[in-house]
């Protein structure tokens, strides 16, 4: 996995919307995969966390005959937390702050979850000479 690909994806969200503090990407199980978030949150909590809330709303959707979950967002007194679903082996969380235009993440996130997808799903390439 390329994980300086994912890093870029990440940097990548976070320069295209306003009010965007820490990201991370999680497998489904709640491994932490990569993180770019503040020393004061501790991402592989983060990472577990969010997977059991995605869990939990993907069986929702489910239940209620919804279809696919697409993300949820969790708000706070302080901001945001939103989580979306990357294909059906991983997730995306974004933290932001009260200024965060969710419309605008909604709209970037939807190209950065594609391409975080094939990163993820890419198979590795073997190292020549070893």
């Amino acid at each position: 996995m390329d994980h300086e690909a994912l890093a870029r994806e990440m940097r990548g969200l976070r320069e295209q919307v306003t009010g965007i503090t820490d990201t991370a990407v999680a497998a489904a199980d709640g491994l932490l995969i990569a993180a770019d978030t503040a020393d004061s949150i501790d991402a592989e909590c983060l990472a577990a966390l969010a997977a059991a809330g995605l869990g939990l709303a993907r069986r929702t959707a489910q239940a209620a005959e919804r279809g696919a979950l697409r993300r949820t967002v969790t708000y706070g007194s302080g901001g945001c937390a939103a989580f979306y679903a990357v294909g059906d082996t991983a997730l995306m969380v974004v933290l932001g702050d009260e200024g965060m235009d969710l419309d605008r993440l909604h709209q970037a996130t939807q190209p950065t979850l594609r391409r975080i997808d094939s990163i993820l799903t890419s198979p590795q390439k073997a190292t020549e000479g070893v």
